[in-house]
């Protein structure tokens, strides 16, 4: 919701009958907009509907009591930091912790070939055995991305990653929408690998669309998001599989597409979100 700041946000998912909001957590919209601002990354480099990290305790204080006003859950933290920066994992912690907020989100690493995958791996276990001693301290669960790019684009990768931890203090988000980017799996076996560390589901939708073709005939096709209804990814059958599994947890609405109005693509997508449930 990047046109909303932090009270017109509350106001406008409560009027549409959402139940909970994860909050982005980074540093503030800049009062004017960068010079590579462009509509369809306003998500991103000028997004207004985001908890200033630089003051996180207060502005976890101040959207909690917000929401509270009107009813909604406030369900996670969800920041852009990787597992090295200890010291502002630890500082959103103590936010999440003081206004009862269960999750906060840790991006892993993206991938380097010239690093190579099991040196990021191990590095990332070794740095997220940290996270979680503080996770525990503070009793709010640390959640990774299933994100393509990074070293956990799948629910198997994920899996690999979280199970050396307790699923207590670590969780993975699943994410279907990033998994037609890079990672894509059968939904159930996915979900029934992940188990105990499924923290909530991202929703959002993609397709492959072909960008070029070359002197000799090849396709070059990339992915590019969708809206929900158009996308690869089958949503239907993923809430089926949801509820076969007993999952009665959070999805978290993530939709990046600009083909209509922030406040009719909220409507459009709580009705059909609310129809698959």
């Amino acid at each position: 919701m990047p046109e909303y700041d932090i009270s017109e946000t509350v106001k406008v998912i409560k009027e549409l009958g959402y139940d909970g909001v994860e909050w982005r957590v980074s540093t503030p919209a800049p009062q004017d907009k960068r010079e590579d601002y462009t509509y369809e990354t306003r998500y991103w480099c000028y997004n207004k509907s985001t908890l200033d990290i630089g003051s996180i305790e207060a502005e976890a204080e101040k959207a909690k009591a917000l929401c509270d006003e009107y009813g909604i859950k406030l369900y996670s933290l969800t920041t852009y930091l990787k597992p090295c920066d200890v010291q502002d994992i630890e500082k959103v912690l103590k936010a999440a912790a003081k206004i009862n907020c269960p999750n906060i989100r840790v991006f892993s690493p993206n991938y380097d070939e010239k690093e190579g995958y099991r040196v990021l791996f191990d590095r990332t276990v070794e740095e997220t055995k940290v996270l979680e001693k503080l996770a525990q301290k503070y009793g709010v669960r640390i959640n990774f991305e299933i994100h393509m790019g990074n070293i956990i684009p799948s629910a198997s990768a994920a899996y690999r990653f979280a199970s050396h931890f307790d699923p207590k203090h670590i969780g993975i988000i699943f994410d279907p929408g990033n998994m037609v980017h890079e990672g894509f799996e059968n939904y159930r076996l996915g979900l029934e690998l992940l188990g105990d560390y499924l923290a909530y589901v991202h929703v959002k939708n993609a397709v492959w669309s072909m960008e070029y073709s070359s002197e000799e005939g090849a396709e070059k096709w990339k992915p590019k998001w969708s809206p929900l209804k158009k996308g690869y990814a089958d949503l239907k059958k993923l809430f089926e599989v949801l509820k076969d599994l007993g999952y009665n947890g959070y999805v978290s609405l993530e939709d990046f597409t600009n083909e209509v109005d922030t406040y009719s693509k909220l409507k459009n997508n709580a009705e059909y979100l609310r129809a698959l449930t």
